[in-house]
């Protein structure tokens, strides 16, 4: 079944990186990384993947702020928690926003809607976004590069392809549940904000 599932992994385990990095998945990023130390991704392929998926991401969420503002998923979006915040941040500072909003979880997605309501300009977004997603899948793929030599170093070099696939496995699972955890404490505390200026206002 491992041997199954990790042929699976190097059949489109690039697709998989690419389309968790287009949502908000640095766990996507850092199994990249992970396998790319394992010799089951080409680094630099790892590495694009996560990059390219990040821009589009981000991309395609300011696309949907700056030309489908009235469209009703996107007002959706907009009255998430976070987004009043996200606007007024993009808004008085765009070139650090545009650049960091990808490593705030769980503001990343009403981040590109605001900077899509904003009016920080098409070219300017897209360079910054590049940028922001080139450092961002250096940085997590990285980790997860560096995860697994740390692995090899503790366990040895014998692990064997299941072994590996199970510990790449464990380390998406939990990085996953530590950015929901961390995704629902910021969107709580964003809630209790928009809360008070509601109060403040009336």
């Amino acid at each position: 079944m491992t041997g199954i599932v990790h042929h699976l992994i190097e059949q489109y385990g690039l697709i998989a990186v690419f389309l968790g990095c287009v949502a908000e998945g640095e766990s996507a990023a850092i199994l990249g990384g992970f396998f790319a130390h394992q010799h089951v991704f080409v680094p630099w392929k790892a590495f694009l993947a996560a990059a390219i998926g990040a821009f589009v991401g981000d991309t395609f969420f300011f696309v949907l702020g700056r030309s489908f503002a009235d469209h009703p998923r996107v007002l959706k979006l907009k009255a998430r928690p976070g987004f009043n915040h996200a606007y007024r941040l993009v808004s008085s500072h765009p070139n650090i926003f545009v650049l960091s909003n990808r490593y705030i979880y769980g503001l990343r997605l009403v981040g590109g809607i605001a900077a899509g309501f904003a009016s920080i300009s098409v070219l300017r977004f897209v360079i910054l976004n590049a940028v922001s997603s080139l450092v961002w899948a250096g940085l997590f793929c990285g980790i997860g590069y560096v995860f697994g030599l740390g692995a090899e170093q503790m366990i040895g070099k014998a692990l064997l392809h299941h072994e590996r696939l199970l510990i790449a496995l464990a380390i998406g699972l939990a990085v996953a549940l530590l950015a929901w955890l961390i995704a629902r404490t910021v969107a709580g505390k964003e809630r209790a904000k928009d809360a008070r200026d509601s109060e403040a206002a009336s």
